[in-house]
């Protein structure tokens, strides 16, 4: 089922165009990530497909039109951190949420199990780190048990602890069977998060796919031997090496998975030359990001 699909979406601030012609489907159970640097268009995409933004043209479509205009009761969302009241606790704070939400049976206990807070049901919000209280935030969000949670840059400012507790909810989360959007300029929490991902920049989509696919086959190799020039000769018509880039005294390439570090080592020996390093390693999708997004 496509949870969401998103046709020619447009918005404009006088001559900045924050999206232009925006063309996504988002399937049901997919961990969706739109990926782009600050200022590319994400906030404002999800602020849109909220309906808090009004778009200037194009459309959007949720639930297949499964709930006409109730679907907003489906969608739990984290576009910037809720406030809180600093003197109650999680417990009531979430309370006021389901109050909010006009829901019945918010299963407080449960959501606080699933944001790592049931130890600390009864703390005052305001006695909370930064970390617990985007966790809180998060289980706002869960309130009412959505089909689908948004999330817009949910480890901002975090610390690495902090980072590595948000990733594992979303993954525990995405474990119910829940559709997840989540924007992000952090490269490796997509990465390691998202099963698919969109790369967004200046309001243009670039790419869009599964992770895997967005992703090149390619590994990546850095090698070096005193004599550079003669190591990328060879190279340059050796099979499987698909690209030579020089990066001071080493050479990176792209090459096949099928490529072996023995065989870059024969290759070399067998023609005099020594290596002097060799490192071989998946290529990232930073890298990856970099190539798509270089010039655009």
């Amino acid at each position: 089922m496509k949870i969401l699909q998103i046709a020619g979406l447009t918005k404009r601030y006088g001559n900045i165009t924050a999206v232009n012609n925006l063309n996504l489907e988002i399937e049901s159970g997919s961990v969706f990530g739109i990926l782009g640097p600050n200022g590319s268009g994400k906030t404002t995409t999800l602020g849109t497909v909220l309906g808090i933004i009004k778009a200037d043209s194009g459309n959007f479509t949720w639930f297949d039109g499964k709930y006409g205009n109730q679907e907003r009761m489906h969608i739990g969302a984290l576009l910037e951190t809720p406030n809180f009241y600093p003197y109650l606790s999680p417990v009531k704070n979430l309370e006021i949420t389901a109050h909010i939400k006009r829901c019945s049976e918010p299963e407080i206990d449960r959501i606080l199990e699933i944001v790592n807070l049931a130890q600390r049901r009864d703390s005052a919000f305001s006695t909370f780190s930064y970390g617990m209280k985007q966790r809180l935030a998060i289980a706002a969000a869960l309130v009412g048990n959505p089909e689908v949670l948004i999330f817009d840059e949910p480890t901002n400012g975090l610390d690495p602890q902090g980072i590595a507790e948000v990733r594992e909810i979303i993954q525990r989360i995405a474990g119910e069977g829940k559709t997840i959007i989540m924007a992000s300029h952090i490269l490796d929490e997509v990465e390691k998060v998202c099963s698919h991902v969109a790369i967004i920049k200046r309001g243009n989509l670039l790419a869009s796919g599964e992770v895997g696919a967005i992703l090149s086959n390619d590994r990546q190799v850095d090698i070096a031997a005193e004599d550079l020039g003669r190591l990328r000769e060879l190279l340059a018509n050796f099979p499987g090496v698909n690209s030579i880039k020089e990066k001071g005294k080493r050479l990176q390439l792209q090459v096949s998975q099928t490529m072996t570090a023995t065989a870059l080592n024969k290759l070399a020996f067998d023609n005099g030359l020594i290596l002097s390093h060799l490192a071989m390693k998946p290529k990232s999708l930073e890298s990856e990001f970099l190539e798509i997004t270089a010039g655009k």
